[in-house]
């Protein structure tokens, strides 16, 4: 299959399971405590896909200058995260305080924007450059969408927005995911420049986002499946990746 093609497909799948997560925000009777597995194992993946993978990729497509680009990405999403969005968080929100002024709630759905059409990015820019970079950038990504899809329902919700609305910001992070695919499809030759700031995305998606998250449950349990993403990656590299 055409990468540019199986880039789109894997979108849409990636778009599927935001839209997925919200519908578990929304639908009461739905079971969620396994998301905060999904979370840890994405956190390890992701980081390690991330650095492992992406990183040197980048840097064989552009030279030393990868490595700015690479902190431009992370510093876009912080900005847009943690900058414009002064309260945020992975999960369930419970602290509907903060959420009194309901523009807040938008202000956590832009900067979730910004982050999944860099997701898109990310994919569409892996198969541009090999198959087996595509396919574990798609897994590394795929593994958040859900609790990302349940994170941003959540804050509508806490923000006093309706159910329908919760839902329709979920889908609004699955077609930006599917916008950020179309637009590097569309500049493909640029890929020099999507790869390293989609590293740099994914690089404060895993740390800066999903393990706080991680270390804010007790235990080892959690911190024990971080590293079961690292070595899934690992694992995958040493049975399937031709070298």
């Amino acid at each position: 299959m055409h990468p540019i093609l199986l880039s789109i497909l894997l979108g849409l799948t990636a778009a599927a399971a935001n839209v997925f997560g919200g519908a578990i925000i929304v639908q009461k009777n739905w079971d969620r405590s396994y998301l905060k597995y999904f979370v840890a194992l994405g956190a390890g993946f992701m980081l390690a896909t991330a650095i492992v993978e992406i990183f040197p990729a980048s840097l064989e497509l552009r030279g030393k200058s990868a490595a700015f680009l690479v902190l431009a990405g992370y510093l876009i999403v912080h900005l847009f995260e943690h900058t414009v969005t002064p309260h945020f968080h992975f999960g369930e929100e419970t602290h509907k305080d903060a959420f009194v002024h309901g523009h807040r709630g938008y202000s956590v759905l832009l900067g979730l924007i910004i982050h999944t059409f860099f997701d898109g990015i990310a994919i569409a820019s892996g198969f541009i450059v090999s198959n087996w970079l595509g396919w574990v950038i798609f897994l590394a990504i795929f593994l958040h969408k859900i609790p990302e899809g349940f994170t941003i329902a959540s804050v509508m919700l806490a923000s006093g927005q309706s159910r329908r609305t919760a839902w329709g910001a979920s889908m609004l992070l699955g077609a930006s995911t599917l916008a950020g695919v179309l637009t590097m499809a569309l500049f493909r030759h640029q890929v020099s420049y999507g790869l390293p700031l989609s590293a740099g995305v994914t690089i404060y998606v895993a740390a800066s986002d999903l393990m706080p998250e991680v270390n804010r449950e007790p235990g080892v349990k959690m911190a024990l499946v971080v590293f079961l993403g690292v070595g899934l990656l690992f694992l995958l590299d040493t049975f399937f990746h031709v070298h």
